[in-house]
């Protein structure tokens, strides 16, 4: 029963120490600990500049759109406004999930409360936006050549960065302190497989980093809202001892969130019965439209795979390799939104949204695997103590290299 060893490969973790796998809503704002509310206020009698309200208002612009893929992505209204700065909430007295740092002074904030690991889930994509720096904005909207020139390489920028973050400038001034590391161990936003597939790996980090720091540990994503939570939720739940809906109940009482509870389930099943992957065939029969894509599946909904068109069968297809599990998706075909009426479909969810979906399973299941995994992914998912010491040998397992 423990396929531990079985996990797929994961890609490395950035951080002072690498490692190799081993062999077999709306938020409301927490700045400095206090709650604020989504507003940016200005003080009694105060004035603001034309080029102070263009710096609110581009860095409103950049949070409106994020909060509203967020939204989409995440299956929940949520709301981040990059501009009013770091927000967090402690969720136990030495773990706090927050969002993301946005300059070396955050850290000076952190280790006044005790924070020894800063551990950051970002990938590059999230923090390539060019640089929000209030200053500098009110600085160049005072200057209108350059702030037409800054407009234009705003406009020149990949839609899906939104915030500019310089993070070498925040894990070189970690450097300079002994009592903080900073360690990232990216996960990619909006996407419930790669946070099943990679949760293994970066709560390993996460564990060593706790048991060698110790103090307080500060997670965070971008907005604090989908990844950050859901990497404390499964530390939470393998290594604190939590169930996982009283670890979730404890999480929403302290910071409103979304983590993929799905995904922590499939994780913790994928890592006590073993993870492989079997064929699964997609098939559209139109042979008079131009373009056939799949979206959701294994990809998350904020990406599109096409389908290969076959002219003797007169349809489209798309084979995929995909680990046990439920999958939901849907085809775009010709830029319109449509279920396949001959595959399985979903019951209509909250939004009003029916979506295809495939059930994959694993060839030569056991019964027993087959009833712990059913356990694991179903409604109260719990450990065992000896399930729970074998999840955290495993953790324990991943070595630097």
């Amino acid at each position: 029963m423990n396929c531990l060893q079985n996990l797929l490969k994961e890609p490395p973790i950035v951080g002072s120490r690498s490692m190799r796998r081993p062999s077999p809503l709306n938020l409301a704002m927490v700045r400095g600990g206090s709650r604020r509310s989504n507003t940016v206020k200005t003080a009694p009698g105060a004035s603001t500049s034309g080029a102070e309200n263009s710096a609110v208002e581009a860095g409103t612009e950049k949070s409106d759109a994020y909060s509203s893929n967020m939204t989409q992505a995440m299956g929940a209204v949520l709301t981040y406004r990059h501009e009013l700065g770091m927000n967090y909430n402690f969720i136990c007295p030495d773990l706090i999930v927050g969002s993301c740092l946005q300059s070396p002074a955050d850290v000076d904030k952190l280790r006044k409360i005790g924070v020894k690991t800063v551990f950051c889930l970002q990938q590059d994509s999230d923090l390539e936006y060019p640089l929000f720096d209030f200053a500098f904005v009110v600085f160049i909207a005072e200057m209108k050549e350059l702030l037409h020139k800054y407009a234009v390489s705003c406009s020149n920028t990949k839609e899906e960065n939104y915030f500019g973050v310089d993070i070498r400038a925040i894990q070189d001034y970690c450097l300079q302190f002994k009592d903080i590391e900073h360690c990232r161990a990216e996960i990619r936003d909006f996407d419930a497989f790669d946070l099943r597939l990679r949760l293994p790996a970066v709560v390993s980090k996460l564990y060593k980093l706790v048991k060698d720091n110790g103090g307080v540990t500060y997670i965070h994503c971008t907005a604090g809202l989908g990844r950050a939570p859901a990497v404390a939720l499964s530390y939470m739940f393998w290594i604190l001892g939590y169930s996982l809906n009283e670890g979730h109940q404890l999480l929403q009482s302290k910071r409103a969130c979304c983590p993929k509870l799905e995904a922590i389930k499939l994780a913790t099943a994928d890592m006590l019965t073993g993870l492989s992957k079997n064929r699964v065939t997609l098939k559209w029969e139109n042979g008079s439209c131009s373009s056939v894509e799949i979206s959701g599946l294994d990809i998350g909904w904020g990406q599109k795979m096409p389908l290969t068109y076959n002219e003797e069968k007169g349809a489209w297809f798309l084979e995929r390799e995909l680990p046990e599990g439920r999958y939901e998706y849907k085809y775009v075909v010709d830029g319109k939104w449509l279920c396949n009426q001959h595959e399985n479909l979903t019951e209509q969810n909250a939004d009003g949204h029916v979506n295809n979906f495939v059930q994959v399973t694993r060839d030569g299941t056991t019964d027993e695997e087959r009833e712990l995994r059913d356990r694991l992914t179903g409604p109260n998912p719990d450990l065992t103590d000896e399930e729970r010491l074998m999840v955290k040998e495993y953790l324990e397992q991943y070595v630097d290299s």
